[in-house]
């Protein structure tokens, strides 16, 4: 498993919170930026970290911003990324199992340290159901195929 890993300036500290855990954990990651908390623009992290998951070089990304709400708009506009904008490990386990999302978004104004591993590893421990749930997201790649 590989990460690809992202945040804004509001996100950088806990993204390195993240980046510590991930490491005491063995994950392998890679991380796209910022590397201050100097202020920028989180549709740019957002696209290479989204781009990044799209092109198979990395089997899941996270994304933090103030709120989540931002990134994870910007990282969906890429075809074939499902990011959820989880705040609880319930969300976390739905979005892998139901929603068979390939980018976690959290927001860092919204949860602390804590949680955010928390949710980070119930994102990475669950797995996508299929089934009915294939369906959805054969529905949802309709739509996008819709917009050309």
């Amino acid at each position: 498993m590989k990460i690809a890993i992202g945040s804004d300036h509001a996100g950088f500290s806990l993204k390195e919170a993240v980046k510590k855990h991930l490491e005491k954990k063995g994950i392998e990651f890679k991380d796209f930026g910022t590397y201050s908390q100097e202020s920028c623009d989180y549709p740019d992290i957002a696209k290479d970290v989204a781009l990044a998951v799209k092109n198979e070089e990395f089997t899941f990304g996270i994304l933090i911003c103030g709120t989540g709400i931002g990134i994870s708009i910007a990282a969906n506009k890429v075809r074939g990324i499902r990011a959820a904008l989880c705040h609880d490990t319930f969300s976390a386990k739905a979005a892998r199992a139901h929603n068979n999302a390939n980018i976690l978004a959290m927001g860092a104004r919204v949860i602390g340290e804590g949680l955010a591993c928390e949710i980070v590893d119930a994102f990475l421990a669950s797995n996508f159901e299929g089934g009915r749930h294939q369906r959805r997201i054969d529905k949802i790649h309709l739509i996008e195929n819709d917009q050309k």
